[in-house]
């Protein structure tokens, strides 16, 4: 979403800003970035570009002195150079050197960003720009972000995570209080015991001469009975409240993840391309898998526990100093020590969790790549390869790992240590107390098991930070996708058009993938309801960018789209996407049968419908010969089928799916030439009555296309029918001679 008066401003030392002022004057400042070279490019430092509608300004180093300002009425043009670890923003100026401003790749975005800017306001093209840039450094504590626009570790509002995490909880409110209640009474029955155990010493077993224990041992055996059971009682209650604990927390956990989980998988599918252009599939599958599994683990075994090891403390502390308030002051000496030490080491090992943590998506997204290509791997018999870069990332897990581990285990000794010594507090002066009959044994006892029943949690609590940290950044990881705002798919004030005549309409219409180099400049295009078009030109013009924007998986940046005069834009996407049909050149075919696959557009499809159209698609003969015909498993991504099956069923796909709009993109390439005419034969059955874009390899392949659209650079250079195009002997008559000259060269060789 673009400002109504977008600038991309950073903030600057004030003596840069003063001298941008000064060479802007009264004009208002619309791009100010700060980048990361020195001006020969040869070593870091801090150069500053900004812009104003008529001025172009770059500042060097605060130590420098002025400030170069170049007349936008001089700049030729603006762009981004890549190179290797970065690139290099060059102002092209008509009668001055080219000024060059390198930059580092983690600048690239913004400076491509600005480059965009500034070749708007050179044109004087309206000012279009996008704002907000991903954030690479935490905007609270500047560390770098494991992944671009990520979550800081370090600042992650636990308690504000928290809170969202137990929203998941709030549809099922029965199960939460009955796990409050089992936690409650799991903790009254852990403190229930050492007040037992106190009265079962100084009453039974070593009774004081004063006390007003019973003297005959007939009445301290009965005493001993029934404080026994009532141990026996307490254990039993424990017993039981554990189990209905455990059971209610194992539930809710896993429940409320999966809920988590499903929301989580129900927004992928509902974002953008773009969403997924600027993240590695296997990093998006850590989300779902790993991280969800973490907050699962955290939920199921760290919470209930958190909870219920929270009120232990506090309670427990009560019972010590009613027992004796000045044994427990000393008793808890350790206690400020082992909480600076926790403070003090958890940050370290927060660093490496996360490092962990990323060697882990690194590792993941590496091995799902790696796999999924496993057929290219292969062909270029690269398997050593590909099994040394996953040695040399598992080295790396290794290596984070066994730092994890050693550390940890330092943390956990000292904590033992400071601990240890708590106890031994506790005995020296409980035991001068006991001596001097100050102090019951009893009491001391029970004063000790409370000490232990303190420390443990304290120890605990330094493990279950690391993994609330683990669990919560998960969480915030999978909240962050969440959050991430769909594809309009629900917006209320789309326009529904359930049937299209199929009119499509480019205006003025400019996108590209990198807003700094547009694919699209400007295409004017009328298309007629049920007309054939082809669009023809080299790779990298824009043929299938141009079907993209058809089919709205990218909005454009400047110009319109409009199908039946309506801007694609407020068409409601559902209607818009069930109108139009896709055949690529690698078509995508899911794991289960042909017939599944083929009515993978129309769900609830009968069998008839399917082989109706798997016979149109000429599909029907190839897969009744197959032993199970229709029910034949295609494999992962189709590979149990050859090019030519996987491309006729994606064709009889479409054709069940009835678009009116039909974009076939390079959808007879890499077969043979029997297949390649079947594909035709089915092609051509299929355009009747659509408005069809049709992309080929072979030119020969679009005669019968109505009107043939050549692209050059962006532009539409050429439109016309096949033979008046080579009647006029421009651009695409130079490509079906290049095309011609190349297949008889290919004939020769063979």
């Amino acid at each position: 979403m673009t400002d109504p008066s977008p600038r991309l401003i950073e903030a600057v030392p004030p003596e840069v800003e003063a001298r941008i002022l000064a060479a802007l004057g009264r004009d208002e400042a619309l791009i100010q970035v700060q980048t990361d070279m020195a001006a020969e490019g040869r070593a870091f430092g801090c150069r500053w570009l900004a812009a104003s509608s008529r001025r172009i300004v770059v500042v060097d180093e605060p130590s420098a002195n002025g400030a170069l300002s170049i007349p936008m009425a001089e700049v030729t043009r603006v762009r981004t150079e890549p190179l290797v670890g970065g690139g290099r923003l060059e102002i092209e100026r008509r009668s001055a050197p080219t000024v060059a401003i390198p930059y580092t790749q983690s600048m690239g975005e913004k400076l491509s960003e600005a480059a965009r800017g500034l070749e708007q306001l050179r044109a004087g093209e309206p000012f279009l720009i996008t704002p907000r840039l991903a954030r690479l450094r935490c905007e609270k504590c500047s560390r770098l972000l494991p992944e671009q626009d990520g979550i800081c570790p370090a600042c992650i509002r636990k308690w504000s995570t928290l809170k969202r995490i137990a929203r998941y909880m709030a549809p099922y409110p029965w199960k939460v209080v009955t796990l409050a209640i089992a936690s409650l009474v799991t903790t009254g029955a852990e403190l229930a015991s050492p007040l037992v155990i106190r009265h079962l010493i100084d009453k039974v077993l070593v009774p004081a001469a004063t006390d007003d224990s019973p003297a005959d041992p007939e009445s301290r055996l009965r005493l001993l009975g029934l404080l026994v059971l009532a141990l026996v009682g307490i254990r039993l209650v424990s017993w039981a409240a554990e189990w209905v604990h455990g059971w209610i927390a194992a539930w809710l956990g896993a429940r409320s993840t999966a809920d988590i989980r499903g929301e989580l998988y129900r927004r992928l599918e509902m974002l953008s391309l773009q969403f997924y252009d600027k993240r590695k599939v296997g990093a998006l599958m850590s989300r779902v898998t790993r991280d969800t599994g973490r907050l699962q683990d955290f939920l199921v075994d760290g919470l209930p526990y958190l909870i219920i090891n929270t009120l232990i403390i506090f309670v427990i502390l009560g019972i010590l100093l009613w027992l004796s308030w000045e044994l427990t002051i000393y008793a808890l000496i350790p206690v400020p020590f082992i909480l600076i030490w926790g403070a003090l080491f958890w940050r370290r090992l927060r660093r490496l969790f996360t490092r962990w943590g990323e060697m882990w998506s690194n590792l993941t997204d590496r091995t799902a790549e790696a796999l999924t290509g496993i057929r290219v791997v292969k062909a270029f018999a690269q398997e050593g390869r590909e099994i040394g870069a996953f040695a040399r990332l598992n080295r790396k897990i290794t290596g984070i790992s066994v730092r994890t581990g050693v550390n940890r285990t330092v943390f956990f000794a000292t904590i033992s240590f400071l601990t240890g010594l708590g106890a031994i507090i506790v005995w020296y002066f409980g035991g001068q107390e006991v001596i001097a009959g100050e102090l019951t044994i009893g009491t001391l006892l029970a004063i000790s098991w409370c000490m232990v029943r303190i420390y443990e949690p304290l120890e605990w609590f330094g493990q279950v930070n690391s993994w609330m940290t683990r669990a919560f950044a998960g969480a915030e990881r999978v909240f962050e996708v969440i959050d991430t705002v769909p594809e309009s798919y629900d917006d209320t004030r789309a326009v529904r058009m359930p049937g299209m005549r199929g009119r499509i309409r480019f205006a003025d219409t400019t996108f590209g993938y990198d807003k700094s180099k547009p694919v699209l400049k400007g295409i004017d295009l009328d298309v007629g309801a049920e007309e054939m078009i082809g669009l023809v030109g080299r790779s990298g013009v824009g043929k299938t960018t141009t079907v993209n924007l058809i089919a709205r998986f990218y909005d454009v940046d400047h110009g319109s789209i409009e199908i039946d005069g309506v801007d694609i834009r407020r068409i409601n996407l559902r209607d818009l996407r069930r109108q139009i049909g896709i055949v690529s050149q690698e078509p995508v075919l899911f794991s289960g049968t042909i017939a599944e696959n083929i009515g993978y557009g129309k769900p609830g499809a009968k069998f008839e419908e399917i082989m109706a159209a798997a016979r149109l698609a000429n599909a029907h003969n190839f897969i009744v010969a197959k032993p199970d015909g229709y029910e034949t498993q295609v494999g992962e991504q189709g590979n149990s089928l050859s090019g030519g099956e996987r491309q006729r069923v994606a064709i009889a796909r479409a054709m069940l799916h009835d678009p009116k709009i039909l974009i076939l993109d390079e959808a007879t390439s890499s077969v043979d030439v029997e297949t390649e005419k079947q594909i035709q034969q089915a092609v051509h059955r299929m355009v009747q009555g659509r408005t069809t874009f049709a992309i080929a390899h072979r030119l020969s392949t679009l005669r019968d296309a109505e009107r043939l659209v050549v692209l050059e650079e962006g532009r539409i250079v050429e439109v016309g029918s096949h033979a008046e195009l080579m009647e006029r002997r421009g651009v695409f008559h130079d490509l079906v001679r290049m095309q011609q000259e190349a297949s008889r060269i290919i004939a020769v060789a063979e």
